[in-house]
């Protein structure tokens, strides 16, 4: 899911320092460019793996595994394939960090199913595996999981894109992800059943890949196969900005409303200026955080994180709905990534 956005310093740094090769390990310090982290706490090794180093909500991810990391005394190692989707990349960097000696090992999965027998293999080396963000098919594959319930952040916006519709007939587009990446099936599913829809009311389906220019060629598609259509789901801000710039050339980007997930900070003033009606706010540094202290818990302890850990969602917009639960874009823009 390409992101583009100004960054600050400190998101800079981490950029910076993601900046390698898929298959390249890094280990970075808090404080420091590149070299090792501190390891007050011994010899503790927690691996960062996410789908890319340049998407602006992995790079907020990675900062807050840095901060905890430095906290921890612990070193971090990081990894991310070359492209959203680069399962081989993961798999060459979950070997190399087990060879590392890693402790446990963080993991934002590019493809949820064919990711897992390299984690069962790392498994039962006994290193500790949480997925972050996006859950393993099955979720029970890793040990734990952080992240965003992506079911609830799709329902949020289909029960907005409902209520602000008034009762007007809708004619959906549905800007999706790629096949076999469970948390674009969560959000999707999420949004028709938040609207009270089926995939049988879709008037038109795209992948975008969570790209700008691929929503807005699949906007461009979707106006060609149905001019009419009125609402417009999409997998995150990126493709809506996308989708944005294809019915304003159409003249359209007043009468269409368009929703999405992720509330990093450039949707999030995207929804501000009207671009996005509504959008479901995520929190990556959370969930990065809470992963390294579960691994130097477990790395001290033995004792190992279970389960799913909701690491929280928001509906940001600045038209709120009756009987829809809603933040205002100020708020958003306080607690916003990237």
């Amino acid at each position: 899911m390409s992101r583009t956005s100004r960054l600050p310093s400190s998101l800079l740094r981490a950029a910076a320092c993601t900046g390698i090769a898929a298959l390249t390990l890094t280990a970075c310090g808090s404080g420091s460019g590149s070299g090792s982290a501190s390891t007050g706490s011994g010899d503790v090794k927690v691996g960062l793996i996410t789908k890319t180093d340049t998407n602006p909500f992995f790079v907020k991810m990675k900062e807050g595994a840095e901060k905890t990391a430095k906290a921890e005394g612990v070193k971090l190692m990081t990894a991310a394939g070359k492209f959203d989707g680069d399962n081989a990349g993961q798999v060459t960097a979950i070997e190399n960090m087990v060879a590392a000696g890693v402790k446990g090992i963080l993991i934002t999965p590019s493809d949820s199913k064919a990711i897992v027998p390299a984690i069962e293999k790392a498994k039962a080396k006994g290193v500790l595996v949480i997925a972050l963000d996006t859950p393993t098919e099955p979720q029970g594959a890793v040990d734990a999981l952080f992240a965003t319930d992506n079911l609830k952040a799709g329902e949020l916006i289909g029960e907005y894109a409902k209520a602000a519709m008034k009762g007007k007939t809708a004619k959906i587009a549905a800007l999706d992800l790629a096949p076999g990446v469970s948390v674009g099936v969560q959000r999707h599913n999420g949004f028709l059943k938040g609207f009270g829809a089926t995939d049988k009311d879709v008037a038109c389906a795209q992948d975008t890949g969570g790209d700008q220019s691929k929503g807005q060629t699949a906007m461009e598609n979707c106006l060609q196969k149905e001019p009419g259509i009125n609402v417009v789901y999409t997998i995150n801000e990126p493709a809506a900005l996308g989708a944005y710039t294809a019915l304003k050339a159409k003249g359209r980007e007043k009468d269409v409303l368009i929703v999405s997930v992720d509330g990093g900070c450039t949707g999030t003033k995207a929804v501000k200026d009207g671009k996005i009606a509504a959008t479901s706010q995520q929190y990556p540094l959370k969930m990065a955080a809470e992963g390294v202290k579960a691994v130097v818990t477990y790395a001290k302890d033995g004792k190992k994180a279970s389960g799913y850990t909701d690491t929280g969602v928001t509906l940001i917009t600045d038209k709120a709905q009756d009987g829809v639960a809603s933040k205002d874009t100020a708020y958003g823009l306080d607690n916003c990534w990237g």
